[in-house]
């Protein structure tokens, strides 16, 4: 959901100089699922509580440029069976081009698989399947994978 669950410690700084900082670092970006923990030596000089604000908060700043996103993006797994090897060998390309990923494959009388995709793309996927097969291949409820 879009819940949101946050929290912040000074964890022996003086109150509100080392989390508060932090974390409104975090809440002015577009960042989800983020974790921050800053190591602080003491290395003679004391900042008082407006440097100790500018220090964890240009640390935070700092870890935030190097950075690497990914999107986050529910996927589900599907299962598509009675289909034919004609209908999977014209409907695997166009599956693939939508990001599903092969996660297994059986060949027998006709082709079973099973399709991991983002949840988003399933009525696309589902259309491109029907379409392929006229209607005869089934495909299963989708099951929740996360991420």
């Amino acid at each position: 959901g879009a819940s949101v669950t946050h929290g912040m410690g000074d964890d022996g700084e003086p109150s509100g100089t080392a989390g508060r900082p932090m974390l409104a670092v975090l809440t002015g970006t577009e960042l989800g699922d983020a974790c921050v923990v800053v190591t602080r030596y003491f290395g003679g000089t004391k900042l008082g509580t407006g440097g100790l604000v500018k220090a964890y908060t240009e640390a935070t700043q700092m870890a935030l440029l190097d950075l690497k996103c990914e999107e986050k993006v529910d996927r589900v797994v599907v299962k598509v069976t009675s289909m034919g090897y004609d209908v999977w060998a014209k409907v695997r390309g166009p599956l693939e081009g939508l990001g599903c990923e092969v996660q297994s494959e059986e060949f027998h009388e006709g082709v079973d698989v099973e399709l991991l995709l983002e949840e988003g793309k399933l009525e696309r996927v589902a259309a491109a399947v029907r379409d392929a097969s006229s209607g005869q291949a089934q495909i299963s409820e989708p099951v929740p994978q996360g991420v």
